[in-house]
């Protein structure tokens, strides 16, 4: 397959391992407080916190406005999962317990988020081929912003396009062409490569772009998805 003149790429579990797979976070979360959670199962706890959690996040607008607040939206995914297990009939938890959890899943996200094997190889050798790159990443401008100086990212994009920078997000189509005007390039001549399969294929083939989905822990597609990728990769190494 021809390399396109350019490549729109997410960053949160599509170059960095960042977030995906809640439940493995929280349970490691609930376990080191175990002592404080008892009788309760901390798989159990981690079990609510984790169901609170996607059903959080499943609300589009919700997401939206929600993910530029990413401590409080925490708190209230732990606040949601507490409210659950004393629905339940279980003891009520302290709300003292319910921040502490949030602010350490937060540290350990930040403890174990690491870049995938491979993807800083890969975007070297894309820029060696003269594709143009862009960063296009939702998310608080502070936030995603450390993130790309932690790992040094800067020097391989000639974009880099933060929601909380520039005020518009994936899956608006201004995120997506944007991107391309300060490209020069149009969507016939573009890729996007991402995890979300509504952010980074749906709405971008809605706009003609080839659109990449990156399932790195090979979960494959949902069965209910109607969403179908142009193309599945396991690394961004496949790229090439």
């Amino acid at each position: 397959m021809t390399l396109p003149r350019a490549i729109l790429f997410d960053l949160d579990d599509t170059i960095l391992s960042a977030y995906s797979r809640p439940h493995l976070a929280w349970g490691k979360v609930a376990a080191s407080f175990a002592a404080e959670l008892a009788p309760l199962d901390p798989a159990r706890v981690a079990e609510a916190i984790t169901a609170s959690g996607q059903s959080f996040w499943s609300d589009p607008a919700r997401h939206k406005y929600w993910r530029q607040r990413p401590a409080e939206s925490r708190l209230r995914v732990v606040v949601g999962g507490f409210a659950e297990l004393a629905a339940a009939g279980h003891p009520p938890l302290p709300a003292d317990l319910a921040e502490r959890m949030a602010q350490r899943f937060t540290t350990l996200r930040e403890e174990e988020m690491h870049l995938f094997p491979g993807a800083v190889d890969t975007l070297v050798r894309l820029g060696e081929l003269d594709v143009r790159m862009a960063l296009v990443t939702n998310g608080p401008a502070e936030v995603q912003r450390a993130k790309i100086l932690r790992f040094e990212l800067e020097r391989h994009f000639v974009h880099i396009q933060i929601e909380g920078e520039h005020g518009f997000g994936k899956p608006e189509e201004r995120a997506y062409t944007h991107a391309m005007e300060t490209l020069n390039v149009t969507p016939a001549e573009t890729w996007m490569v991402g995890d979300n399969l509504e952010w980074e294929v749906a709405a971008p083939q809605r706009l003609g772009i080839y659109s990449i989905w990156h399932d790195p822990h090979e979960m494959g597609l949902p069965e209910a998805s109607s969403v179908k990728p142009d193309r599945i990769i396991r690394s961004l190494t496949e790229l090439l």
